[in-house]
């Protein structure tokens, strides 16, 4: 099976694939308002020390363990360390199920807010009449179900075709309109009146803003925006043919991912700032503050329409990798056709969905005190950083030097910070994900 394993048509191909798995509702959704909530410019400094030290690092980790082995997650870390070592491929394939089950059904909301945008059925000028009809709409049962499978069906679609036909196809042309939309929406909210305030508070850092809340969530920013984790990068790099200069494409990934979580800084910020609403709403800052903003907008239900459409495409491009991880297994692992997997995983993940859009007002499911899909949530937030701490761990001390001839491979392709980056990943890396871990559990 691994001679016949398909191939990226082009280094470009891939580049916009795992930008794509990269740049989601992560990036758009949850940096904004995180960088609200945590006092601006001083977090964005944080978040982005913490990308170049953890997430270049890691991101390149993926890589390599995906084409060394060509292999799926769980192959990988059997193939390169065996022993217990692919129950961390486990956890990365089990990790991205979970998120991508209550994915989709946010996704789902994306697809719902583009009606409400045309329509005109979100223009109020006050968050509390929004949020009550954002509470109604999560909460109505059928529909948001509804929409979450027909986003798990798009996503479904698009790994059928496979790498070259489906996702390298459906990236080329989703990421390039990703950051078209992403440069209509920046020049609108930086030209309101009043929006130079907003671009201030991104921009100026606060120290006094910093708590050690601010420096655990700035760094679990970092890991979710870049899908760290969950296997994604190494089941995109298991399709890396041997040629692909790996420290060079990772370093393009990681920038073209932190581009688009700045740009959605400028993007959100300067407009909220713009009509005096507040930077900090947590995640009802893109669901209730900015339909308040696109109502008091000229022409705000089309720049409304064009903001969530950017949302569906960054969720869209996300879900198809977190797809992918687990298709790959089962086709590397088990007898099944891409097809027989996509779907079944499909339907199974969109199974696991129904508890989560359900739990939002539709019925009463908790776990652990917590709705369905916080709990979901809550428990990927863990399970990430724990799938990052071990591969740092393997690829640092377990491949050790031979990490070092298979970025290079085996010295063909020039990488002058190599020794740095295996330092980072035997030390600096566990350090610093193993204070989020206990952050997090204190």
């Amino acid at each position: 099976m691994a001679a016949a394993r398909e191939h990226w048509g082009s280094r470009f191909g891939f580049i916009m694939a795992a930008a794509g798995s990269a740049v989601g509702l992560g990036n758009i959704w949850k940096f904004p308002y995180e960088t609200g909530a945590n006092g601006g410019g001083a977090f964005l400094l944080l978040y982005l020390l913490f990308i170049v030290i953890f997430g270049a690092s890691l991101i390149l980790a993926e890589m390599v363990l995906g084409r060394a082995s060509g292999r799926n997650p769980v192959g990988a870390f059997r193939l390169l360390g065996g022993g217990a070592w692919p129950g961390v491929g486990y956890l990365g394939v089990f990790t991205g199920f979970v998120i991508l089950s209550f994915y989709i059904v946010i996704a789902g909301w994306t697809v719902a807010y583009m009606g409400f945008m045309l329509d005109g059925s979100l223009m109020s000028s006050t968050p509390e009449e929004i949020g009550a009809q954002f509470g109604g709409f999560i909460s109505g049962g059928v529909t948001p179900v509804v929409l979450a499978g027909l986003f798990m069906a798009a996503t479904v679609a698009v790994v059928l075709g496979g790498i070259g036909k489906g996702i390298e196809r459906a990236s080329k042309l989703l990421m390039p309109v990703l950051f078209l939309l992403l440069l209509v929406l920046i020049a609108r909210a930086v030209s309101l009146p009043g929006a130079g305030e907003g671009i201030r508070f991104f921009l100026v850092p606060d120290w006094s803003k910093v708590t050690g809340a601010t420096v655990t969530s700035a760094i679990g920013q970092a890991f979710f925006s870049l899908s760290l984790g969950m296997g994604a990068l190494i089941t995109y790099g298991s399709y890396l043919p041997k040629s692909t200069p790996m420290p060079g494409s990772a370093a393009i990934i990681v920038g073209l991912d932190t581009m688009v979580a700045v740009l959605a800084g400028f993007m959100i910020l300067p407009a909220v700032f713009a009509y005096s609403l507040d930077p900090a709403a947590g995640p009802g800052l893109t669901f209730v503050t900015l339909p308040v903003v696109f109502s008091q907008m000229p022409a705000g239900t089309v720049f409304g329409f064009v903001f969530f459409a950017l949302l569906f495409v960054a969720a869209l491009t996300s879900a198809v990798s977190l797809l992918e991880v687990v298709v790959t297994y089962l086709v590397d692992e088990t007898p099944l056709t891409r097809r027989q997997a996509a779907l079944g995983a499909g339907l199974v993940c969109f199974g696991l969905g129904v508890p989560s859009s359900l739990s939002q007002g539709a019925v009463d499911i908790q776990v652990f005190g917590m709705d369905f899909l916080s709990a979901a949530a809550a428990l990927t937030d863990l399970l990430l950083p724990i799938g990052g701490l071990l591969t740092a761990l393997f690829v640092g001390w377990k491949l050790g030097p031979k990490a070092l001839a298979l970025v290079t491979d085996e010295g063909r392709q020039a990488f002058p910070l190599a020794h740095v980056w295996l330092f980072i990943l035997r030390f600096v890396a566990p350090i610093g994900i193993a204070y989020v871990l206990i952050s997090g559990l204190i």
